[in-house]
C-alpha cells in the first residue's frame, strides 16, 4: 500500500467552491454512500451549499474535514453528534477519490474527526455502511470499528441495509 501524505483540515468557509466540487465528485462517483443525489446536490445555489459549510467550520455539533494533496481536495469525512446519545459522533460523508483510495487517507480522515470528537465531549464513533460494500467495510475494520450486528433501511433507498459500527474516539 502506498501512502499518501496528504494536508487534513477542517473545511473554512472559504473552501466551498472547492468543496462543494469534491461533493459533487462524491455523488457520481459513489451515489449510494450518500444522502443526496447528484442532481439534488447541483440544484442547491452556491451561497446556500456555503451556507451549510460555514456552519461545519466551527462548534462542537458538527465538523468536516477535507484531505488535500497539491491543491486538490481529494478525501472528506464528517462528524456530527448522535441525535440519540451525545457521547456518539455519527461519522458521515466519507469519500477518498478513486487515485488515493488505499493510500492511509482514509485513516488520517477518521482519525481528525476522533480527535474533533474527544475534545466535544464524545468518546465514541459509529458509522453505517451499506451491505455489500465489502470494501468500506474492511477498510473500517482495519481502522478499529466492529459490526454492532445491528441492520438498519438505508436513509434514501429503504430496500438497502445498511451495517452498523461503532469504536471508541
Amino acid at each position: 500500500m502506498v501512502t499518501t501524505r496528504a494536508t487534513v483540515r477542517r473545511v473554512r468557509h472559504q473552501d466551498a467552491a472547492r468543496m462543494r466540487a469534491l461533493r459533487l465528485e462524491m455523488l457520481a462517483d459513489t451515489p449510494l454512500a450518500f444522502l443526496e443525489t447528484l442532481a439534488e446536490a447541483a440544484a442547491v445555489p452556491h451561497s446556500e451549499f456555503a451556507d451549510r459549510l460555514a456552519r461545519s467550520a466551527s462548534g462542537h455539533f458538527c465538523a468536516q474535514f477535507i484531505a488535500e494533496v497539491d491543491g486538490r481536495f481529494v478525501g472528506h469525512a464528517g462528524g456530527i453528534m448522535s441525535p440519540d446519545d451525545p457521547k456518539i459522533t455519527i461519522i458521515f460523508a466519507v469519500y477518498i477519490t478513486p487515485a488515493h483510495r488505499g493510500s492511509g487517507m482514509l485513516k488520517q480522515l477518521v482519525d481528525d474527526v476522533a480527535a474533533w470528537s474527544l475534545r466535544t465531549g464524545r468518546p465514541e464513533l459509529m458509522l453505517e455502511v451499506v451491505v455489500g460494500n465489502d470494501r468500506a467495510r474492511k477498510a473500517y475494520e482495519r481502522l478499529g470499528f466492529v459490526d454492532t450486528g445491528v441492520r438498519v433501511p438505508h436513509p434514501v433507498i429503504p430496500v438497502l441495509r445498511e451495517i452498523q459500527m461503532r469504536r471508541p474516539a
